[in-house]
C-alpha cells in the first residue's frame, strides 16, 4: 500500500494545539473565578462583621436611651454609629464590585468554555475527515492494485497462448 501522507496533517496539528491551549485557558479560568470567588467571601464577611458590630452598637444606643444616660454620651455614640455606618456602606461597595469581578469572571470562563467546545468540534471533524479519507485511499489503491494484477493476468495468458502456439 500506499503510504501517502495525510494532505491536511498541518493543520490537524494546529487544531490540537489550539485545542490543547483552549484546555488550559479554561483551567485558569476556573482557577481565577475560584480564587475571585474566595475573595467574594472574604469581603462578605468583613461586611457582616461590620453589619454585627452596628447593629450591637444600635442596641446599645438603645440600652442607654433607655437607662437614661447623660446626652453628650449618646451624642458620642450616635457620633460613633454613623461612622460605622459609613464603614458598613463602604463594604456593601467592595462587596458589590467583587461580586461583578465573580460576574465577569464567570463569564469569562463561560466564553473560554464555548471556544474549547468549538475547537473540540473542530478537531473531530478532522479526525472524521482523515479516517474517511484514509478509506478511500485504501480505495483507490485497492484499485491500483486489481489493474496490476488484471495486466499481470492478461501478460501471464497471453505469455501461455503464445507458448501454446509453439
Amino acid at each position: 500500500m500506499n503510504t501517502t501522507n495525510y494532505p491536511l496533517e498541518e493543520l490537524v496539528k494546529i487544531k490540537k494545539k489550539r485545542f490543547e491551549r483552549s484546555i488550559k485557558i479554561v483551567k485558569e479560568k476556573t482557577i481565577i473565578l475560584q480564587r475571585e470567588k474566595d475573595i467574594l467571601k472574604k469581603v462578605e464577611d468583613k461586611r457582616n462583621k461590620v453589619f454585627k458590630h452596628k447593629e450591637d452598637k444600635l442596641e446599645q444606643l438603645r440600652a442607654s436611651l433607655d437607662e437614661g444616660e447623660r446626652t453628650d454620651k449618646i451624642r458620642e455614640k450616635k457620633t460613633y454609629l454613623k461612622v460605622v455606618k459609613e464603614d458598613l456602606l463602604l463594604h456593601d461597595k467592595k462587596v458589590k464590585d467583587q461580586e461583578k469581578s465573580v460576574s465577569e469572571a464567570e463569564n469569562d470562563l463561560e466564553a473560554a468554555k464555548k471556544d474549547l467546545l468549538a475547537k473540540q468540534k473542530d478537531v473531530e471533524k478532522l479526525k472524521i475527515h482523515k479516517k474517511s479519507w484514509e478509506k478511500e485511499m485504501k480505495y483507490v489503491e485497492a484499485q491500483k492494485e486489481q489493474i496490476i494484477q488484471d495486466e499481470i493476468g492478461s501478460v501471464r495468458h497471453i505469455i501461455r497462448k503464445k507458448q501454446q502456439k509453439k
